[in-house]
């Protein structure tokens, strides 16, 4: 009579080994959990503890706990509604150009007795509706300039960057002879170093001798009236904007490339048999090719955009009139050169978040548009 057979064991077997496999799991991700740990969660955290206080950077007193005292100085915004005086008859009050006259500002903002939420503030802008002004304040006026200004930088670079980086690979996409020089032509300014490459342009937009107002006037015969395009608040951004992107272009024209020769030629054989053209064939084969690619290229050029400070620290200052001033040239202006660790803290820990948002919302979308 034959023996029972041994009971199976190849459930615990397969248990055993997914913990082991696990084990090696995180054995092998150990180095990589450790610098995320040591080099983005701990500086985070410790940014988020030092903005929560009025540590300064040289200081012989103990950093001391504020609470949300940075937020509130920094994130302050208060609106203020002006009407026009009048006079005992009831008729609005006219200054000498022959505008209505308006109470002074500052009559709100330094009277803590009868509108301490308006004191300490400054103008940040105004809008007139009618007879009224509706005039907005905010704590940190700068800072509120500095944000602004880097959201018009993004808003702008990410899509004509990303835009010209494209045209420009399928142009160094054909098989033609010299291609490569053109290549590598466009792909230098990425390898040179952001402070040189400000400083050249600098140079270049110099309102006497530079390059950029020489050109104008050549092309116009003369006509053209020298701009000096870093010192005028309206120009100094949309420079800095030109020169960035011609920067950058060059390296997400290289990703874009690298995408366009993933795309199998055989879609575009079956596409001229169809009767295609070159609209058509991009718009239904190299456009649902690159989408993978154009969500890689978004989130950097974004990324790059929101982080702007180079160029803005050696071509402008901040200035003028903090046109150019950006989020993160505050937080080191705050928290480096002025020695107010807390409040630059503050500033980095609203970055940290904005950045998140626009993160998040991005791949929202792009979730949605690969869905």
């Amino acid at each position: 009579m034959s023996a029972p057979a041994a009971p199976a064991r190849a459930p615990r077997t397969a248990a055993v080994a997914h913990r082991g496999d696990a084990k090696w799991g995180w054995l092998m991700a150990g180095p990589a959990i450790v610098l995320v740990i040591t080099f983005l969660i701990a500086p985070f955290v410790m940014a988020f503890w030092l903005s929560l206080t009025n540590a300064r950077l040289i200081s012989p007193n103990a950093p001391e706990f504020t609470g949300a005292d940075n937020f509130t100085r920094l994130l302050g915004v208060q609106l203020l509604t002006l009407d026009p005086e009048r006079d005992a008859a009831g008729a609005i009050v006219l200054d000498e150009a022959g505008a209505p006259s308006y109470p002074s500002i500052r009559s709100f903002t330094r009277n803590k007795e009868t509108f301490p939420q308006y004191a300490g503030m400054q103008e940040w802008f105004t809008v007139g509706l009618g007879d009224t002004r509706h005039v907005v304040l905010a704590s940190d006026t700068v800072f509120m300039k500095s944000l602004v200004n880097t959201i018009a930088f993004a808003i702008v670079i990410v899509p004509l960057q990303s835009a010209f980086g494209l045209l420009l690979a399928l142009l160094v996409n054909r098989r033609t002879r010299g291609v490569n020089a053109f290549r590598t032509i466009y792909f230098i300014p990425v390898v040179m170093s952001m402070v040189v490459i400000s400083i050249l342009w600098k140079f270049l937009y110099s309102p006497n001798e530079g390059m950029v107002n020489s050109f104008f006037s050549a092309i116009t015969l003369g006509a053209f009236q020298p701009v000096d395009w870093l010192g005028n608040p309206t120009t100094a951004l949309p420079a800095v904007m030109f020169m960035s992107m011609w920067q950058a272009v060059g390296f997400h024209m290289i990703i874009w490339l690298s995408g366009l020769q993933t795309i199998p030629p055989e879609l575009y054989e079956a596409a001229g048999l169809d009767g295609a053209g070159r609209v058509a064939a991009f718009r239904n084969v190299t456009w649902p090719g690159l989408r993978n690619t154009s969500v890689f290229i978004l989130i950097t050029i974004t990324i790059a955009a929101f982080g702007l400070f180079t160029q803005i620290d050696v071509m402008t200052r901040g200035g003028p009139l903090d046109a150019t001033s950006t989020v993160v040239y505050q937080a080191v202006q705050q928290g480096f050169r002025t020695q107010d660790m807390g409040y630059g803290a503050a500033i980095s820990v609203v970055f940290f978040v904005l950045v998140l948002i626009v993160a998040l919302i991005q791949r929202r979308l792009t979730r949605e548009a690969r869905g």
